[in-house]
This record gives C-alpha cells, sequence and structure tokens, in this order.
C-alpha cells in the first residue's frame, strides 16, 4: 500500500493511492480510507494499530473505486506532524572517503533530530531563507517505524519497519558550520526539507532492504546515486542502535543516510536556487518532488 495524508477540499484526510505510476502519473487515485475506517484519525493512528490495522486497511482498499484523481488532492507529510526524526550522517562508505581527511569507518552511526516544521510534503516548495544562499539538497531513504522497539536487533529490528518513503534532508550549510559540535540549526530552518510522496508499507519488499537505490537530480541533472549495499549501518542495525538509548514508536521516522554528490562538494559548490526543482527517487519508493523559493521578508508580497 502507498499511505498518504492529504488534503482536498480545505480539510485533512488520509487515505492509499491505487494505480502504477509515479507522483506525477496519469490514471492514479486516492482511496479515503479514512472515511472508511473512522475509528483511525490519521496515518499514525493507523500505524499505532500495529498489523491488524494495516490488515482493514489493505482490505478496505482492496478493489475501492477511488474517491479523488491523485492530481486533484494535495499531498501533506506522509506522517502528518512525525513525532521524532532521527538522522544518520555519513552512512554511505563513499560519503566518509568524501570528506578528504584520512578518517577510518566509524565504530558508531552519528545521529542528529529534525522538526516536523522542518519538513514539506511532495509538490510543496521548499524555502530558501532570508538568512543564507547554501540551501543544499541531500537524497535519503527513510525508515517508517510500525511498532514499539526497545533494544531490538537482526530480524526483530527489521519487523518493526512499517515502510519506506523518499526524503530530501535538505541542509542550510554555513548554519551546520556556526558551532563545533552542533548542526541542529543548519538542519532545521522551516520548510528545508520534504517527505513523501507517501509510505509504501513494508510487505511491498519481499525481497528486503539490501540493494534498495536512491537517486537525486537537480532540475533533471543527476546528482546522486547509491544504493544500500553501501551502508556502513544498514536497517536492522540503526533500529537495534537507536533502539537501545530510545524507544521507539510507530510514526517515528529514520533518515538513513544520504549518498555522495551533495551540493556542497562540487567546486564551486551547487546550492539549490529559487526555480529550481529537486527528485529523490527510491527504489520500490517512488518520486518526491518539490521546487524551490526565496523566503518573503514578512509583510512583503507573496
Amino acid at each position: 500500500m502507498k499511505l498518504i495524508s492529504y488534503l482536498h477540499g480545505g480539510a485533512s484526510h488520509w487515505g492509499c493511492v491505487i494505480g502504477d505510476g509515479d507522483s506525477n502519473s496519469d490514471g492514479q487515485g486516492v482511496v479515503d480510507l479514512g472515511r472508511r475506517l473512522p475509528a483511525f484519525a490519521s496515518v499514525s493512528a493507523l500505524l499505532e494499530g500495529g498489523e491488524a490495522a494495516l490488515a482493514q486497511a489493505r482490505q478496505a482498499a482492496e478493489g475501492a473505486a477511488p474517491d479523488h484523481a491523485l492530481a486533484d488532492v494535495r499531498l501533506a507529510l506522509p506522517i502528518a506532524r512525525p513525532r521524532r526524526v532521527f538522522c544518520i550522517g555519513v552512512n554511505y562508505a563513499h560519503r566518509n572517503a568524501e570528506y578528504k581527511d584520512g578518517s577510518d569507518l566509524p565504530k558508531y552511526p552519528s545521529i542528529f533530530m529534525r522538526v516536523a516544521e522542518s519538513f514539506v510534503g511532495h509538490g510543496e516548495p521548499l524555502q530558501q531563507p532570508l538568512e543564507s544562499q547554501q540551501l543544499d539538497y541531500e537524497g535519503e531513504i527513510a525508515i517508517v517505524i510500525g511498532r514499539r522497539a526497545r533494544r531490538v536487533k537482526g530480524d526483530e529490528a527489521l519487523a518493526c519497519i512499517a515502510g519506506l518513503t523518499c526524503m530530501n534532508e535538505g541542509t542550510v550549510r554555513d548554519w551546520v558550520h556556526h558551532a563545533k559540535f552542533n548542526v541542529t540549526q543548519g538542519k532545521n530552518f522551516n520548510a528545508s526539507g520534504a517527505i513523501g510522496p507517501w509510505i509504501v508499507t513494508a510487505d511491498e519488499f519481499p525481497q528486503g532492504y539490501g540493494a534498495l537505490r536512491v537517486q537525486t537530480r537537480v532540475n533533471g541533472e543527476p546528482r546522486q546515486d547509491d544504493t544500500t549495499a553501501h551502508l556502513m549501518f544498514d536497517f536492522s542495525y540503526l533500529i537495534g542502535y537507536l533502539s537501545t538509548f530510545t524507544t521507539l514508536e510507530p510514526g517515528d521516522i529514520i533518515a538513513t543516510g544520504t549518498p555522495t554528490g551533495a551540493g556542497i562538494r562540487f567546486d564551486p559548490p551547487k546550492f539549490l536556487q529559487p526555480g529550481d526543482v529537486v527528485e529523490v527517487e527510491v527504489s520500490g519508493v517512488g518520486v518526491l518532488r518539490n521546487g524551490v523559493r526565496a523566503e518573503q521578508a514578512e509583510g512583503a508580497a507573496a
């Protein structure tokens, strides 16, 4: 299933997308699962209901006629307000070499957090902030947690995955360097990143997660391209490590790292500019697409 949160007729809804293709394809429809399953008020509530709730959603969607064309709704963040977004830094082996600092491969993952307001949904504009012209892209595969997890490992950890989505873990580069050990401010500007277009549920990945491909394009130009085969810390390890020091809950999101090729790594750097279009594509999931606009000063005309 492709689970979505969306706006239609001025109201928030949740449901699933039926039909083949990516988020811009004709012929795809939206089934309003919130109307059919009133016990669950959101995608988050559905995930909290566990496998039984997901089974109800699949049954409700099976053979259902679409309530809307996908083109007629506005996609929101798949998890409307994620409780926590964990981000893993420098997780592709090639990226460690990209720093050219001679460091060994890390023993443990680097982790930072993001807030919900720093993300927009598919089709919504990323925002170049007033304070910087160094907005950068980072295409990533994001894990959505589907069950409560504490100190889990191996297959038990993988069983905690509700599904996957695409993420542009956008970064305001100069603000990342404001402090010696703190990237928080450069990673949390409003509307600097994106998540979507939907969550593809875990049952759609019967072969596992070991060879998923993530690609990033800017204005159609390939910038990033790698597979999960090159992750230093795979999905199972990340869930196990995070669940050692905190309890993961349904709806929590883990951004698993970005490949080489972010804008900062070019000479000269290729930062995002107003009018650019960024696409993050993940095999088996789809394409997350967002334009870029300059932030308007308060009181300025849009």
